[in-house]
């Protein structure tokens, strides 16, 4: 945002940066301390304001006006805090930033992509304060669920993939996590499977609800069955197989995985292998996405789909409706098992 700043007292222009360096603050808080955010803590928001009286600096309203008017783009910003190393290469990834560039090329819009990995609560007030686009789009919550709830009290055109949890205030897009997650247990225990173990980090709020689901699934099961049991593994494929190597390694014993994702259950898979084990006979294995390569792995992987394409097009429209000033509701989408080789009914 350009300023205009008048003579201090002092006979000193001041400019943006001579007030974030008196206050001790990034210059992006004092331009949203100046515009009235309650991003900013008000103590903090009233000694800027202070010391912008103090040193004679005002809003070029000429300026703050400019940024009213539409920049024809959307940014995406996915949040990875708790899980710094997946890359962007993912293949959940890859899918849905696919869709959602074609959604917002066909409003005649361009796209804005940023990776966020900084342990800050600045990183979303950031792109809100730099006027870069007309909305943002975030793609999962990471352990960024307060920093989204504190955006949703001021800024309108913000529409998140993720789980709906109690009292949230952001609008969001997401699949039946807990539901598909129950239909993929299910399933492995109508086949007879009784050992059956949870392989991801349940920090996220997604993934924290498939491993819901999975506890759940596990509570109504036939007498004689494992109690849950939750693997630890990163959203990444060497991670993952090296978790299931350790296990098995350990001489831990089971006769079905359920992966937080296809990513990491097919790499599950590969250790399993690797380690003399054959799939599905002595270890089925079940993911979750439903991603392209998963019907043409050897076994082809039984997954829960989630409809990628359908959920980017449902964030686009609700969030050109929220640019337009439209409250919209977060929308759950159902997702289907595809009974496939690693394990069959």
């Amino acid at each position: 945002m350009k300023q205009r700043a008048r003579e201090s007292s002092r006979g000193k222009a001041a400019k943006m940066t001579d007030i974030a360096r008196l206050a001790g603050v990034h210059v992006s808080t004092v331009s949203r301390a100046l515009a009235g955010s309650p991003l900013v803590e008000a103590g903090k928001r009233k000694r800027i304001e202070q010391l912008a009286l103090e040193h004679g600096y005002v809003v070029n309203p000429v300026a703050r006006s400019l940024r009213l008017k539409r920049t024809q783009m959307v940014s995406v910003m996915i949040p990875l805090q708790h899980e710094a190393g997946q890359p962007l290469t993912d293949p959940f990834f890859v899918a849905m930033l696919g869709h959602l560039a074609e959604a917002v090329t066909q409003r005649g819009y361009g796209l804005h992509l940023q990776k966020a990995v900084r342990p800050t609560h600045e990183w979303l007030g950031d792109a809100i304060a730099s006027g870069r686009s007309d909305g943002i789009v975030v793609i999962g919550q990471s352990t960024e669920h307060e920093t989204l709830q504190r955006a949703a009290d001021t800024y309108l055109p913000l529409v998140v993939w993720g789980a709906q949890l109690p009292g949230q205030k952001y609008c969001s897009v997401g699949s039946d996590n807990p539901g598909g997650a129950r239909a993929a247990v299910r399933h492995l225990l109508q086949s007879g499977r009784r050992r059956i173990v949870f392989l991801g980090d349940p920090t996220g709020p997604e993934l924290r609800q498939r491993y819901e689901g999975y506890e759940r699934a596990l509570e109504g099961a036939p007498r004689g069955t494992a109690p849950a049991r939750l693997v630890p593994a990163h959203l990444t494929p060497d991670a993952a197989y090296q978790a299931v190597r350790d296990c098995l390694q350990a001489g831990e014993s089971f006769d079905a995985l359920f992966a937080a994702t296809d990513v990491i259950a097919i790499s599950a898979m590969r250790a399993l292998v690797n380690e003399g084990r054959s799939v599905p006979q002595d270890v089925a294995v079940v993911g979750f996405d439903d991603i392209a390569i998963a019907a043409h792995t050897t076994p082809s992987l039984t997954t829960v789909r989630q409809d990628v394409e359908f959920g980017a097009r449902t964030l686009i429209d609700l969030l050109f409706r929220r640019i337009e000033g439209e409250e919209t509701e977060s929308v759950t989408l159902p997702v289907e098992l595809m009974i496939r080789e690693s394990a069959p009914g």
